[in-house]
């Protein structure tokens, strides 16, 4: 989805893979021409919408689930580490900070969090969200991709939980904006048993991005609804499966269209050039094709505010 592509890039940012919003939405144009690191961060999106699909059809988080969202992540289907995890040192004294279970324990210890997962429980399911993401980056199940995999498994346990109908609500934002909270937080409870601190971060932080994303998808349904007026007003081609496909691809290809529409290729490139010849879509060129930018659309998804964190 559109926001999904934000979820990735955040997610991948707190591990220093850096890449931006552009360069993600060519690689869904051209994959074939993408740089190593877009390749990357896009895999986290390809993740997430295969634990969300599995999710949703089972009703369940099951380990199979994750394992799957991990190999689609990393590109490899290693499972679960058969080797030591990274000790944590301390960067002035070199001490160590944290060291994760031997491998031995890590297949009996996420069994024992998957039933946790879906154990009945007077919990509020956001206290337990909390709870399940602590114990998952402790155990650090896999030899990489702990981190994203974990923030995947937060949005997937939410849809589980029946508290999201989409995969749209992403902490990640919100935890890169506060990393040295969130790994501060982590080991406190490690050190000092400090949960309370860690579930307030936590919910602070799932409040923040509620409210920017409601706020995102109320812009992006203002914009639907005016661009959807225009074109029906000023357009025999209006369809809502071509509102749909813009605001599904703020970067569209006449292959795009001609799947969405079940149109030819000549009809589908008569339909972007007319808006783009209008101003509604930006026609650009990349190596051998053309594609189309909702312009409007990007400028709101490029240009987002920082977090609101009220209450702090």
């Amino acid at each position: 989805s559109t926001l999904s592509l934000q979820e990735a890039q955040s997610s991948s940012e707190i591990e220093n893979i850096i890449t931006t919003q552009d360069a993600l939405y060519k690689y869904q144009i051209q994959p074939q021409h993408a740089d190593p690191i877009s390749k990357e961060v896009a895999h986290y999106a390809q993740g997430l919408d295969i634990g969300f699909r599995q999710v949703r059809e089972s009703g369940l988080l099951t380990l199979n689930t994750i394992l799957e969202v991990q190999a689609e992540l990393e590109g490899n289907a290693a499972g679960f580490r058969k080797t030591p995890g990274t000790v944590l040192k301390n960067e002035q004294s070199g001490a160590v900070v944290y060291e994760p279970p031997s491998p031995l324990q890590v297949g009996a210890l996420m069994a024992e969090l998957e039933q946790f997962m879906h154990a009945e429980s007077p919990l509020d399911p956001l206290v337990k969200m909390a709870l399940i993401h602590h114990q998952f980056e402790t155990i650090h199940p896999f030899y990489d991709g702990n981190g994203r995999t974990g923030r995947i498994v937060n949005i997937l346990y939410l849809v589980k939980e029946q508290l999201l109908d989409t995969p749209i609500l992403y902490l990640s934002r919100y935890i890169s904006q506060t990393k040295t909270d969130y790994y501060t937080g982590l080991q406190q409870v490690r050190d000092t048993n400090g949960w309370e601190d860690w579930l307030v971060y936590m919910l602070r932080g799932v409040a923040a991005t509620a409210r920017h994303t409601s706020g995102l998808v109320q812009s992006i349904g203002v914009l639907l609804q005016q661009h959807k007026q225009r074109i029906r007003r000023d357009y025999r081609f209006y369809s809502q499966d071509l509102i749909n496909n813009i605001f599904q691809h703020p970067y569209t290809k006449v292959a795009f269209l001609e799947h969405d529409l079940g149109v030819s290729r000549a009809t589908a490139t008569r339909y972007l050039d007319t808006l783009a010849k209008d101003g509604i879509l930006d026609k650009q060129r990349l190596g051998r094709e053309n594609y189309y930018i909702n312009h409007e659309l990007v400028a709101l998804l490029f240009n987002l505010p920082e977090l609101d964190r009220q209450g702090e």
